[in-house]
């Protein structure tokens, strides 16, 4: 005779039932909303063994027989397990299905300590564990409540041409309380998505390019910035903000935008993840996209956002704080251009109050400038941020003016057609004043435009600026550059430690 399950135990299936059911039917109706999804680039760019297969696919006719399959399978398979019916064979196709997506992308190529997100462990990532859930569904003996145990239970009943009143009653509502959770978490995906847009970027529509996580040749140091533990390598926002610095090249910021989709966005931030990156630094108009993807993705990357105020209205002066609060993000810092102009036009006291306003609302507080001169004149004022953001890079490079020529301030002043004066070249116009207030200096520093916007090398930029004290390096990178300079930062960092020629301690 077979034991009864108790309450508990149908409630727990039921709810595990439902979730993953749910997860199968949320990736196929998002993508037929998006009318422009298809499964070949996910299948092109697989590795493992089985990898010619699914290449085949990719390369077949029936291209798009194959991606409508894909999204009726999700579907189907998600209304079952959602519902409660058909478990079995739903249970039994999902893992099949899970099975190939894990194959498409097998975690076997990352070590054991591995820098990965958590779903790309070794091995045993989201996937496995998902489809050993539903073979354990599937062949469970109970499945939990679901319309399928109703239909059952109203054959029986006429069967027997027995009324069970009240009680019956009581156990049919339970079997159909996936109808009002459907409503209301329908509810909800429609809602996020009329805000954010539909959320496609997940399951087969993102690839982490696994081929280059197997080049990285270790896992990036950390360092401590306030409460929070940072790679010692951050992501820099302008490229994808689309500020290229590009000198006369009046098209590259265009360029730039027009290859930092939104989707490319989001395979940049993912791979710069899963290659130990965990923070990125970024402009105020980035926020909105950190945010959308932070909530889709689940992603843990700290956002250092920059915030400024009007220069003539001093009523906005918190403003851009607030709305970064709203925003979610983790560390705040003053943007560099601003406090050079509050310099220029000696409104110090100004800046002093933001610093202070963010630390008071408990976020490590940071200052930026491309001029030395302001973080001078805000430390001869007593304006001490928990961590300086500085732009850190030599002048030994072609496009960089004569130093007789530099001024204070220039930087995103007024350009000057003469080739010996200022014209987006140059970021850091007095390197030597920089190195010496950087050695004296006791909070942390990031130093940024390390490579001066691309006109240094990484292995020249990146050693330059740690070597002449810099705590961090914030840098802008396009996907294919991630792996590449990841590996040539630990490098350095490497070369550092062994030749001792850093001339600061670490902050």
């Amino acid at each position: 005779m077979k034991k009864n399950p108790h309450k508990w135990e149908k409630a727990i299936l039921t709810v595990l039932r439902m979730a993953i059911g749910w997860h199968f039917l949320y990736e196929g109706i998002a993508k037929i909303v998006a009318d422009t999804w298809s499964s070949q680039p996910y299948l092109s760019n697989t590795s493992g063994f089985m990898s010619p297969v699914y290449h085949w696919l990719a390369q077949s006719s029936a291209i798009g027989i194959i991606d409508w399959l894909n999204i009726i399978g999700l579907i189907l398979i998600g209304l079952a397990l959602f519902f409660g019916l058909f478990v079995r064979v739903a249970g039994i196709a999902g893992a099949l299905l899970l099975t190939l997506y894990y194959f498409a992308y097998p975690p076997f190529g990352l070590s054991l300590v591995s820098v990965a997100r958590e779903s790309h462990q070794y091995i045993v990532d989201y996937l496995f564990l998902e489809a050993l859930a539903l073979l354990f569904i599937a062949f469970y003996r109970h499945k939990g409540y679901g319309i399928g145990n109703l239909i059952k239970r109203t054959k029986a009943i006429n069967l027997l041409n027995k009324d069970e009143g009240a009680i019956g009653r009581r156990k049919a509502l339970k079997d159909i309380v996936a109808l009002p959770v459907l409503g209301l978490m329908g509810w909800g995906a429609w809602e996020n998505g009329r805000k954010y847009g539909v959320d496609v970027m997940s399951g087969a529509t993102i690839q982490v390019n696994k081929e280059d996580l197997s080049k990285l040749n270790g896992e990036l140091p950390k360092g401590k910035l306030g409460k929070h533990e940072l790679s010692r390598m951050i992501l820099g926002g302008n490229l994808i903000g689309g500020w290229s610095h590009a000198r006369d090249l009046l098209y590259a910021d265009t360029l730039f935008k027009a290859y930092n989709t939104e989707q490319k966005i989001y395979e940049t931030l993912m791979l710069a993840e899963a290659a130990g990156i965990n923070a990125i630094n970024i402009g105020f108009p980035t926020n909105t996209v950190m945010q959308k993807y932070k909530k889709l993705t689940g992603s843990k990357i700290k956002v250092i956002t920059q915030i400024a105020a009007d220069v003539k209205d001093e009523s906005t002066l918190f403003d851009n704080l607030y709305k970064a609060i709203d925003f979610g993000v983790d560390i705040i810092q003053i943007q560099g251009n601003w406090v050079d102009w509050m310099c220029r036009d000696r409104h110090v006291d100004r800046i002093g109050r933001l610093l202070s306003r963010i630390k008071d609302e408990g976020y490590t507080a940071g200052l930026g400038a491309h001029t030395i001169d302001s973080l001078i004149y805000c430390e001869e004022a007593g304006i001490i941020p928990d961590y300086y953001m500085k732009t850190m890079h030599h002048d030994n490079y072609w496009s960089a003016h004569p130093r007789e020529n530099r001024v204070p301030f220039e930087t995103d002043g007024p350009e000057s057609l003469d080739h010996n004066y200022y014209h987006n070249n140059l970021f850091c116009p007095y390197p030597d004043r920089v190195i010496e207030f950087v050695s004296r200096t006791t909070v942390p520093v990031m130093g940024f435009k390390v490579l001066a916007a691309g006109a240094i090398k990484p292995e020249d930029g990146f050693k330059w600026a740690f070597n002449n004290g810099a705590d961090f390096i914030c840098v802008g990178m396009f996907d294919f550059q991630i792996v590449k300079d990841v590996n040539i930062c630990n490098n350095v960092l490497a070369e550092i430690e062994k030749e001792r020629t850093r001339t600061r301690e670490w902050h």
